[in-house]
């Protein structure tokens, strides 16, 4: 019934239970001019597969595993165009200089714990040796973001191995994505209520060639959150420096992936662009926050193969062609972010400390008297 209630009747019916898996865009709220993909989610991006592994044991540890894969098939011998843009470097990318050297990804990527990233690390490039095809290899370019869960989670027990992230690996998977308290987002803390993982995408009308964008984040960082333009943060009461005891630090792992056949110079120019739908949501990227942005393109004609005999060719787009990317980058990432906090549940972990879920009844009123 509430999908067919018209705009004019919906704020009537905001006290209602809402689902805790309830997206935005369910309930009204709009980001942006642009259609999103089937799934509204980075699996729209053909090809992408996701993989989450939530670690929820005892009273204290509360963390997890994201993999977000490019293809399906051996990512080492077929690489692929990729850039990485550091909003603001306080954090541990592994493996971000050579894809800025070299322009291409060929692994996993990796999303978890900040004191995980080594586990990460090792998990990845054990589950790159043990491929078929890759009995030679010596060495790999892990890439393994994260954020600091160590508000919620036993952080420094380091509960995560590197087995778990080969599992998590082998069970990505297209389709639809779950979001809110899994994987990697399961304990983190965005705007000072639960954050979590989120996802969105776009697709370009076939007159501005037809390509679908799509993003996936990790939030934990802070601001004054503002959902289609509205302060909310601050309307609820949270929103930086009206305690000098609160911080906003924290930090946000964005991945972009795109079917565009665009190079690594241009996806680093869309990576830019993710940091610009943090922007749109009160994201400040303060002093300690590690803000980076992941960006690939799955286009086949851009394949890199590990050895060749034979000079590269192949067709991209020109600059004047990027501007419709760039605006599906800047919404896509501005609603994955409110996704995940719209998805993510009330958690109590380490310490008894609870971080409550954001209390989308009053966001609602907030939104429709505006």
């Amino acid at each position: 019934m509430k999908s067919l209630l018209i705009p004019a009747l919906f704020c009537l019916f905001i006290n209602m239970e809402i689902s805790a898996q309830s997206r935005p865009r369910e309930l009204g709220i709009q980001f942006g001019l642009l259609p999103t993909g089937p799934l509204n989610a980075i699996t729209d991006v053909k090809g992408v597969k996701v993989g989450h592994l939530t670690k929820i044991e005892g009273t204290s540890i509360r963390t997890g595993i994201t993999a977000i894969l490019a293809h399906d098939g051996n990512l080492f011998q077929e690489k692929v165009p990729a850039a990485i843009f550091v909003g603001n470097g306080f954090g541990k990318l592994a493996g971000v200089t050579q894809v800025q050297e070299l322009g291409n990804l060929e692994s996993p990527i990796i999303l978890t714990n900040t004191l995980s990233v080594a586990a990460g690390i090792e998990g990845v490039v054990r589950y790159s040796l043990g491929q078929p095809g890759n009995e030679n290899v010596q060495s790999v370019n892990a890439v393994v973001g994260e954020t600091n869960d160590g508000f919620l989670n036993d952080i420094r027990g380091m509960h995560i191995s590197h087995d778990e992230v080969i599992q998590t690996i082998q069970a990505a998977k297209v389709g639809q994505v779950a979001e809110g308290n899994v994987g990697a987002g399961t304990g983190t803390v965005c705007f000072g209520w639960k954050g979590g993982i989120g996802t969105s995408s776009r697709k370009l009308p076939e007159s501005l060639g037809g390509y679908t964008v799509g993003v996936l984040v990790q939030t934990n960082f802070g601001g004054n959150l503002q959902i289609a333009g509205v302060p909310v943060g601050e309307k609820l009461g949270k929103y930086p420096f009206k305690d000098a005891l609160e911080k906003a630090d924290g930090s946000c792992m964005i991945v972009v992936a795109t079917d565009a056949p665009v190079l690594e110079r241009n996806l680093e120019r869309m990576a830019q662009r993710a940091m610009m739908g943090l922007a749109k949501t009160g994201g400040i990227a303060s002093n300690g926050s590690g803000d980076y942005v992941i960006a690939f393109s799955t286009n086949e004609g851009l394949r890199i193969p590990y050895t060749s005999d034979k000079k590269l060719k192949s067709e991209f787009l020109a600059n004047e062609e990027m501007s419709p990317l760039f605006m599906a980058v800047i919404d896509a990432t501005e609603e994955a972010i409110i996704n995940s906090l719209f998805a993510a549940e009330t958690m109590m972990g380490k310490e008894g400390r609870t971080v409550e879920a954001l209390p989308k009844e009053k966001v609602l009123e907030i939104i429709n008297s505006n």
